[in-house]
């Protein structure tokens, strides 16, 4: 799809691509798709002339946008392979990640050069860490350079660039986890990504000329290449709502966390909305359908296969079994648990393997689930079990029944007991201004039902989130439990 996207730009090179927003809500081009493909060319031309070809490496810390998927497509055109950089992840693990990346170049905009040099003790602030650049490879600016960075990306440079790469071949290598000592990374292969790209146009089905609404990579290309410009979300709740309210799109791509700020906000919604990269109850899709969406979709996705799932509002609060349905395998995925309950998920758009590691068709997903009618029901992160006396305990299988009207986030957490036992506690997020009296009552019930699982104490509090999708942190959710009912325990 990438190549499609590529032809697509210079078919128009006068339409929109990239809308940003003002203060005011208003609509600006931020970008041609004539614009687009240029820089992408230039970007190709650069570091074809830097030695980039088929094989090679790119280390990539650019901020989603224009700049970002420019360098993607040139890295693509090369037959190179993005190494993205999450300065989230702490300068000891990148180098960790980069070591066994080793890419040939970085490209860094002056932003991230920022997190690693002189806005460091800012950045620190905001959870945000890079290593020197420098440290990892030859580096580049993209965009506008500040004094202190590294030079800049020749992108004026004039050389003839190489015929397009064509055949399949490394594309992506996304970190995801691991530890300093052994990190792990994801690697995509060119006909795995543009598998997944061609999934969500098929489930969004993006039409010519009319915006789309979204930043993320997977957003941008199907998108574009199917002819409707991307609006990049503002970061301000308040200004989303005022570019919501200019821009009508006909889809709409928010994080969990962005979609409850936009509520929070009294934000409306045209057209289709998805929500990922963390969960999302049937409580948060209604709101969400209640604020004017024609349709509100929870997608199931993982860095190894996205997407794998979906399920609509409609589906997912209709659902009265335990657990938290996803909705079905969609076209191509297929789906399976292993003797642990562990769900296995394949596919095209399945991940080729581990960095370091030898293919697999099989991505192991974490999660614990069950197949009901062919729908994917979640019971809970394997590794996030509780063990209590002498029974495990999965709070996957029982947290969507604690999202009662007035609850934004429930998760249930253990907590040590000081004899080697598990305590379990159920953290509650109340939506902004509910009654917490009411709210209890309301989940007295849900409660009740949980039988055996049923928490040893319930705690309302705002529940940490980490991560670039901001996900609920479990671990920081557990330590806030612990120290909350050592509070209590105190005369």
């Amino acid at each position: 799809m990438l190549d499609a996207l590529a032809g697509a730009l210079r078919r128009h090179p006068g339409r929109p691509a990239v809308l940003g927003t003002t203060r005011s809500g208003a609509v600006r081009t931020g970008v041609t798709c004539g614009d687009l493909a240029d820089l992408a060319d230039r970007c190709a031309a650069a570091l074809h002339a830097r030695g980039v070809a088929r094989g090679g490496t790119v280390g990539v810390a650019v901020r989603p946008g224009p700049r970002a998927l420019a360098v993607m497509l040139a890295v693509h055109r090369l037959g190179a392979r993005a190494a993205v950089l999450d300065p989230g992840a702490g300068p000891d693990v990148l180098r960790a990640r980069l070591a066994l990346a080793r890419p040939d170049i970085v490209l860094a905009d002056a932003a991230a050069q920022a997190v690693a040099g002189w806005a460091r003790p800012l950045a620190r602030r905001a959870h945000l860490a890079l290593p020197d650049l420098a440290e990892l490879g030859p580096v580049a600016t993209v965009g506008p350079r500040l004094p202190g960075c590294a030079p800049a990306l020749d992108t004026g440079v004039r050389t003839a660039l190489p015929p397009p790469v064509d055949g399949d071949g490394d594309a992506v290598i996304v970190f995801t986890s691991g530890t300093t000592s052994r990190p792990r990374a994801v690697v995509h292969t060119r006909s795995s990504l543009a598998a997944g790209m061609t999934a969500v146009a098929e489930l969004v089905r993006p039409e010519a000329g009319r915006p789309v609404l979204g930043g993320t990579f997977f957003v941008l290309v199907p998108s574009l290449a199917s002819g409707a410009p991307v609006a990049l979300p503002a970061r301000s709740a308040r200004v989303l709502s005022r570019q919501l309210r200019r821009l009508a799109p006909q889809a709409i791509y928010l994080t969990p966390p962005q979609t409850r700020r936009l509520l929070a906000e009294g934000g409306r919604f045209t057209g289709r909305v998805w929500t990922g990269s963390a969960p999302a109850s049937a409580g948060l899709l209604t709101r969400v359908k209640r604020a004017g969406a024609t349709e509100a979709w929870g997608v199931y996705a993982l860095t190894e296969l996205f997407p794998a799932a979906a399920v609509e509002q409609a589906d997912k609060a209709g659902f009265t079994g335990e657990g938290d349905l996803v909705g079905a395998p969609l076209p191509g995925v297929a789906a399976r648990t292993d003797a642990s309950g562990e769900l296995l998920l394949s596919g095209p758009a399945a991940r080729d393997r581990y960095l370091g590691g030898e293919p697999d068709p099989w991505v192991a997903t974490g999660d614990r689930a069950r197949l009901d009618g062919g729908r994917i029901v979640l019971e809970g992160r394997r590794k996030d079990m509780v063990l209590r006396g002498a029974e495990n305990i999965y709070p996957g299988l029982y947290e969507p029944a604690l999202h009662v009207p007035g609850v934004e986030l429930a998760l249930l957490v253990g907590v040590p007991a000081g004899d080697g036992d598990e305590r379990l506690v159920a953290v509650v997020q109340p939506d902004a201004g509910a009654d917490h009296d009411t709210l209890r009552a309301a989940l007295d019930g849900p409660l009740e039902r949980m039988g055996s699982a049923r928490p040893d104490a319930v705690l309302f509090a705002g529940i940490p989130l980490s991560g670039r999708s901001l996900k609920p942190d479990r671990a920081a959710t557990a330590r806030l439990a612990a120290r909350s009912l050592a509070a209590r325990r105190r005369p």
